[in-house]
């Protein structure tokens, strides 16, 4: 899964991408309105974590772009605007959630995790022979036994089961399970972790 977080505040955008990138997600970040437009054109996200009191481009602009240009991303409005009004406000603009500020990280995620699962068309579970893939519980069996995978590798086999056979390149791998941040002309192999 890959997240773009647009929020000006630079510390609370990296505290939500260090905490995101714990719980294996690929993360980019724009600190203001036109850089996130950019960047949600240019990439493929599952969700945009997006404030609205941006500079440069408004959160709410930014939003009606990203619904203008039919982006498959859902968008999760995370910002201190949170009387009923504001909210409803948001959701209108084509916001699929929002989150009102302060929040608790641990609803943050599960919040991502969910409008992720609703964007997607792959199952909840997924059967592939004996092996079997929750994406909601993140877990994977084979004949009934469990098998212990990192969140990169847990991400490389979603990709490749909803793909069902099909080729997907490594630019589709780095693109869906890594964010900008990861070296592409590393001597290493992939990093897993």
């Amino acid at each position: 899964m890959r997240v773009l977080v647009v929020e000006d505040q630079i510390d609370l955008a990296e505290d939500i991408v260090d905490g995101l990138r714990d719980q294996g997600i690929g993360v980019d970040v724009a600190h203001d309105g036109a850089v996130g437009i950019e960047k949600a054109l240019m990439n493929h996200y599952d969700v945009v974590v997006l404030d609205r009191d941006l500079p440069k481009v408004h959160g709410d602009a930014v939003c009606a772009a990203l619904v203008g240009a039919s982006t498959q991303a859902r968008i999760l409005m995370l910002t201190a605007a949170g009387a009923v009004s504001e909210r409803v406000e948001g959701l209108n603009l084509g916001a699929d959630d929002y989150l009102s500020k302060p929040f608790a990280f641990a609803e943050l995620v599960a919040r991502i995790l969910a409008l992720s699962r609703r964007g997607s068309t792959a199952p909840p579970v997924t059967v592939r022979g004996d092996l079997v893939f929750d994406r909601a519980r993140r877990s994977v069996s084979r004949a009934g036994t469990p098998i212990s995978l990192n969140r990169k590798e847990m991400g490389v086999l979603e990709i490749l089961l909803v793909a069902d056979g099909a080729v997907v390149s490594s630019e589709e791998l780095y693109e869906r399970v890594w964010d900008e941040q990861a070296d592409l002309f590393s001597p290493k192999l992939l990093p897993l972790r």
